[in-house]
């Protein structure tokens, strides 16, 4: 077997495992406030700095179809979602496109003893192509926190300071 041969068959064998990460914070605002901050998928690309685009395709009772572009600068590639909604508890969001082996996103928003909302993120995702696997598994924990970050930034933004919040 030729050096690029077994360079390949190396690649294929110790494909990246995929990246998952889970991201909590207790917000001071609504459950139903928190639900429909992350709900309104297209206003993503004015606070989510990764996002260039965001379009509902179609909306049926509580599942939602989206077109989305994401990347930066020349980078970018476009994807479709299915996000199902059960306001106020629950977003689940998955993805059959061909760039994925598996995409699933899921928020969840519990009332929090104390006032206001703990907010949960689960975020699992398996790139199809091994690379962008490896350089995504780089930064994936970091662009989780990131996002949830600017959620959270877009929450006091749109409901103003929670009084006593831990953000």
């Amino acid at each position: 077997m030729t050096d690029l041969a077994q360079s390949r068959v190396a690649l294929h064998a110790k494909r990246p495992v995929m990246s998952s990460h889970t991201e909590r914070c207790h917000l001071r605002y609504t459950r139903e406030q928190l639900f429909d901050l992350v709900a309104d998928v297209e206003r993503y690309p004015q606070f989510l700095p990764w996002l260039v685009a965001a379009h509902i395709r179609a909306r049926r009772d509580n599942t939602v179809w989206v077109d989305m572009v994401v990347g930066a600068s020349r980078l970018s590639r476009s994807f479709s979602s299915k996000a199902e909604l059960r306001r106020p508890e629950r977003i689940t969001i998955g993805s059959q496109d061909a760039m994925f082996d598996r995409f699933e996103q899921t928020w969840l928003f519990e009332l929090a003893q104390d006032g206001g909302t703990v907010v949960e993120f689960r975020a699992h995702i398996e790139l199809r192509s091994p690379l962008l696997q490896a350089v995504m598994g780089a930064f994936f924990e970091q662009a989780a926190r990131t996002m949830v970050q600017a959620f959270s930034h877009r929450a006091r933004q749109l409901y103003g300071a929670a009084r006593g919040a831990q953000q």
